[in-house]
């Protein structure tokens, strides 16, 4: 059997961010609207017939039965009693530890290409909970649309978003989402709000003022940024973003930063392309 599909891995920011518990278990309750974005990775899944999951782009410093990809696919084999397996090959652009989703939106893209290929016809329900068992981020990017989100990020809501253009930076530094979570000075019970509420007048990132203090790159961006636009983090960062009414405003910005950072400019996306490439293969 030979088949194979390139799709992309989008990425997301969080246009807000609230904490508003903590669960027996570890787990950070929270509020959050997750905005995906049309750029991103992409990913080249090609099926084998040994049953055997390669990674031909393996991540420096991941082993590959760490990557979220390889236990993604593993995790379809397991539960569908698929016998094939696949060559997978990533082509990265999204940086690691940037709080824009690189790894979940590798992980969802990889079941719902599988599940695809694999004709193993899981239903969108089951790859969400396969995918929230390896992250809780995951399942937006499964079921691919602009949502709210409650729970620990798999109570989803999907939102229509007006269409903006996004300056997304990444400081020199990476943010340890463990860290952030588990220090002793997080706020963990913000009040929770509606939809409405954010709509109208916004929302802060709860982690932001931690973060900022315990990462100073990640503040002089956030200062860098906020001449031009209401400059926020996303997730736990350690990217920032801000947004525009149009394409040339945002690339305009994104020309004048310092060399210290990088960062790339998006449109808002309100459904992921690859539920659309997948229906037309």
């Amino acid at each position: 059997m030979s088949a194979s599909i390139t799709l992309p891995c989008p990425a997301k920011i969080n246009l807000f961010l609230r904490i508003t518990g903590r669960r027996a278990d570890g787990y950070h309750t929270l509020q959050t609207l997750f905005q995906l974005l049309d750029y991103g990775d992409s990913i080249t899944l090609t099926v084998r017939d040994d049953g055997q999951i390669r990674l031909l782009s393996p991540l420096p410093g991941v082993p590959d039965q760490d990557n979220l990809v390889v236990r993604a696919a593993r995790g379809l084999q397991a539960a569908s009693g698929c016998k094939l397996g696949a060559d997978i090959h990533l082509d990265k652009r999204l940086p690691m530890g940037g709080g824009i989703g690189g790894g979940s939106s590798n992980a969802a893209t990889t079941l719902l290409g599988l599940n695809h290929l694999w004709q193993t016809a899981m239903p969108i329900d089951a790859l969400c909970e396969l995918g929230l068992g390896l992250g809780a981020d995951i399942p937006v990017f499964v079921r691919g649309e602009t949502a709210w989100a409650e729970g620990i990020g798999e109570t989803l809501q999907p939102v229509e978003m007006p269409s903006r253009w996004y300056v997304v930076i990444k400081p020199e530094c990476e943010v340890s989402t463990a860290e952030i979570f588990s220090h002793q000075q997080l706020t963990r019970h913000d009040s929770p709000i509606k939809i409405a509420a954010f709509l109208e007048g916004g929302s802060p990132n709860s982690c932001e003022p931690l973060v900022r203090k315990l990462y100073p790159e990640v503040d002089k961006a956030l200062i860098w940024l906020d001449q031009f636009a209401p400059a926020k983090l996303t997730g736990t960062g350690a990217c920032i973003f801000a947004s525009f009414a149009d394409q040339a405003s945002a690339e305009a910005v994104l020309a004048q930063r310092p060399d210290s950072l990088s960062g790339f400019v998006a449109r808002g996306l309100q459904h992921s392309p690859v539920h659309q490439l997948l229906q037309s293969n």
